[in-house]
């Protein structure tokens, strides 16, 4: 992690290829008690352009704050909770600029992907999906199926199914590509990628991705990283 003139830049270099595995994690403090951080991509001090997996201890907290770029969110374990509803697992939330809320967990602590300050201003659409009892729809190729999360522009959210020994076609990231494996094991011909792995593809960068017998589930965020 850098600091250019009192900003911290980790990762901040979106023209780079960035990998973290989950035995690459390390956990920092927030400055609230019993909430930690592993941060992925940040440019920004407290208040930042960033890309964080956030571990809530149970019955913990969160200040008040006001979301002046933006927030989406995907909970990965545990239970999410605010003072406009709770989340559990699978539960994806986009919260837009000028939003707020005061973040709080119950006795199930919980584990959030979190990205701040990465909306555009006019993309203005509050919602929330449960994942868990959303339709799925046939992906491009075989083995694969695709739940849309949301799409503005040239940016496209979803998850991906991939079934055992489904294999895609080698195809380059216009805006980039970036990806965190939710269940089992993604691969490609640079690496190999667990569950709770994220990995960062610049624009035009080209992989030909695949998965083996425990098959996979990604969140797969596209064209965001052209600027």
């Amino acid at each position: 992690m850098q600091s250019t003139n009192s900003i911290t830049r980790y990762n901040a270099d979106f023209n780079q290829r960035i990998v973290i595995r989950p035995d690459d994690y390390q956990w920092v403090p927030s400055p609230m008690p019993n909430v930690e951080r592993m941060m992925l991509d940040r440019i920004g001090d407290e208040v930042a352009r960033a890309t964080t997996i956030v571990r809530y201890s149970p019955n913990s907290t969160f200040s008040s704050h006001t979301h002046g770029g933006g927030e989406e969110f995907l909970v990965l374990e545990g239970v999410f909770k605010d003072e406009h509803g709770d989340y559990p697992k699978g539960s994806y939330v986009r919260n837009p600029i000028g939003t707020s809320h005061t973040p709080r967990v119950g006795p199930e602590g919980a584990i959030i992907f979190v990205k701040l300050d990465q909306f555009a201003e006019a993309d203005s659409k509050q919602f929330v999906i449960d994942t868990n009892n959303t339709e799925w729809h046939p992906g491009t190729a075989k083995g694969l199926s695709v739940m849309p999360l949301h799409d503005y522009q040239h940016e496209h959210i979803a998850l991906v199914k991939w079934e055992p020994n489904t294999q895609f076609n080698s195809h380059q990231h216009w805006g980039g590509e970036e990806i965190l494996v939710l269940e089992g094991t993604f691969y490609d011909e640079h690496g190999i990628y667990p569950k709770g792995s994220w990995l960062r593809s610049p624009h035009l960068s080209r992989h030909k991705p695949y998965t083996k017998d425990d098959g996979a589930l990604i969140y797969v965020k596209v064209g965001h990283l052209l600027d």
